[in-house]
């Protein structure tokens, strides 16, 4: 493990969860070709910002935030204060909103949630391109 619970943060913002994971990807995307940097970070800043808005909107705010950068992958927690899972909603063609829980499914190589007795977390990985990996 390379980079562990970077940002052990409690009721971080999108914005401030967005700037530690291109702080993280700074190490990460160094020797990569350039569309495949860019399509890491896209993916990391597209899924950060989707569990940290659905634990802001949904689920009572955000209570834990950390990154991990393991040998093969970007691990994303975000924890919060609700038991309830992560769902996509059918939403009429054309009409915002709703779509943002089955792209994060799209785009993750692993997707877990867990709850307690405090809420859940919901664990999202993204597998790292075989350049990056050590």
């Amino acid at each position: 493990m390379r980079f562990a619970d970077a940002t052990e943060q409690p009721g971080i913002s999108s914005a401030d969860a967005r700037s530690q994971v291109r702080s993280v990807l700074m190490e990460v995307c160094c020797g990569l070709p350039l569309p495949e940097a860019r399509r890491l970070r896209d993916d990391a800043l597209l899924v950060v910002s989707e569990l940290i808005a659905n634990a802001l909107q949904h689920a009572g705010g955000v209570t834990r935030f950390s990154i991990r950068l393991n040998s093969d992958e970007l691990q994303f927690r975000v924890s919060d204060r609700s038991g309830d899972r992560p769902r996509s909603l059918d939403n009429e063609a054309g009409q915002p909103g709703c779509y943002g829980w089955a792209m994060a499914r799209r785009l993750c190589s692993r997707l877990q949630i867990t709850t307690d007795a405090w809420g859940k977390t919901v664990t999202a990985a993204l597998s790292l391109p075989l350049a990056a990996q050590v």
